[in-house]
């Protein structure tokens, strides 16, 4: 049975490999920086040979003033190592691909005297025994034991954890009352693990949403769509529906939307399975609507606890409803039109109360 499970997050380790551009993560991480000082900062789901996350880090260790810098890695990371002889590593290249690593850096200068600082500083760093460069007991999994002793000494996690571990992901890093960056699918908004957290202010979304490009192991069957190789032989897959999930106070989140549009029940029709009015853009919501309200998911990109408050979403709120003498449940329905998912929300604070039922 174990090696069986074994096997089987190998697996789902391996289709959840997507690997984030240096430039995606540098937008992000600018509006975190007080965050960072004098923090121990660890990033679970990242070799410390390709993860741009580590190399973000190590690289900006001294601007952003981290106490420590930690990195760990699954075991059976399939991108080509090639950094891995920068790090001097020996052993045989299918031999490095299966090892698990704990990378821990406390400290990062030019050690080569060249008057900058770069990845061979790190390396010569690690050669040198200031900074430790070792193997892990264990297979590298976040959820290990080695590896949660290991988040328990951190105060900052940051990484793109494995999609198809969402949910358990997050679950363990509140347990363990972590904060957090991470990379997620929008999806997730839904997930009944993940929407009630998000309706109670206990994570909420980052700042760069939407399209997002991965660079993605050899293996990865090309797509008609959202994929390419580029010059060099790398192949890419694009997403549309990607989000940053944090828990980290940020000014985005107290910036309240400018509200232009007046309620009409011609243009704001009521769900009839459900006492609320349909919006179906971010942009469209009334200024002076004082009821409950249907919002597209992507709502939560702009949301604002200052300014709104979440009921609930449609998959939990919608009634069962008969259309063409078949009972529908799960989501909103105008006359026979049945609506994407949305998120219930209402207005703190209202030009006016009109309009409310």
């Amino acid at each position: 049975m174990a090696g069986n499970k074994s096997l089987r997050s190998a697996e789902k380790a391996k289709v959840d490999e997507f690997y984030t551009q240096l430039s995606d993560i540098e937008k992000e991480m600018r509006y975190y920086r007080k965050h960072f000082k004098d923090k121990v900062v660890f990033c679970n789901c990242d070799d410390p040979f390709e993860s741009n996350f580590f190399k973000y880090f190590v690289l900006n260790f001294n601007r952003l003033g981290l106490k420590k810098l930690i990195a760990t890695c699954y075991d059976s990371s399939p991108i080509a190592n090639t950094q891995l002889s920068l790090f001097d590593i020996t052993g045989t290249e299918e031999d490095k691909q299966n090892k698990a690593y704990k990378a821990v850096i406390t400290k990062v200068y030019d050690k080569s005297g060249d008057g900058g600082i770069d990845m061979f500083d790190v390396a010569e760093l690690f050669k040198s025994g200031e900074n430790e460069l070792t193997e892990l007991t264990g297979d590298g999994d976040f959820r290990s034991a080695e590896c949660l002793a290991l988040l328990d000494e951190s105060d900052v996690v940051v990484t793109n954890p494995p999609f198809s571990l969402f949910r358990e992901y997050v679950s363990i890093l509140l347990e363990r009352h972590k904060y957090f960056v991470i990379i997620g699918s929008q999806n997730a908004i839904t997930y009944q693990e993940i929407f009630p957290l998000l309706m109670d202010n206990k994570i909420w979304l980052g700042y760069g949403n939407g399209d997002m490009s991965f660079r993605v192991p050899d293996y990865f069957e090309p797509r008609e769509t959202r994929f390419w190789i580029d010059e060099n032989g790398q192949k890419w897959r694009s997403m549309g529906n990607i989000a940053w999930f944090t828990n980290l106070d940020i000014k985005k989140r107290h910036e309240e939307l400018i509200l232009v549009k007046k309620y009409n029940s011609e243009d704001y029709p009521t769900y009839d399975n459900y006492n609320a009015i349909n919006v179906d853009k971010t942009s469209d919501i009334p200024c002076d609507y004082a009821g409950n309200m249907g919002v597209p998911i992507t709502f939560l990109d702009k949301y604002s606890p200052d300014q709104f408050e979440i009921i609930g979403i449609s998959g939990d709120l919608a009634k069962p409803i008969m259309i063409e003498g078949k009972k529908k449940s799960g989501r909103f329905y105008i006359g026979t039109k049945r609506l994407y998912d949305r998120i219930v929300i209402r207005n703190k604070h209202p030009e006016a109360s009109k309009g409310e039922n």
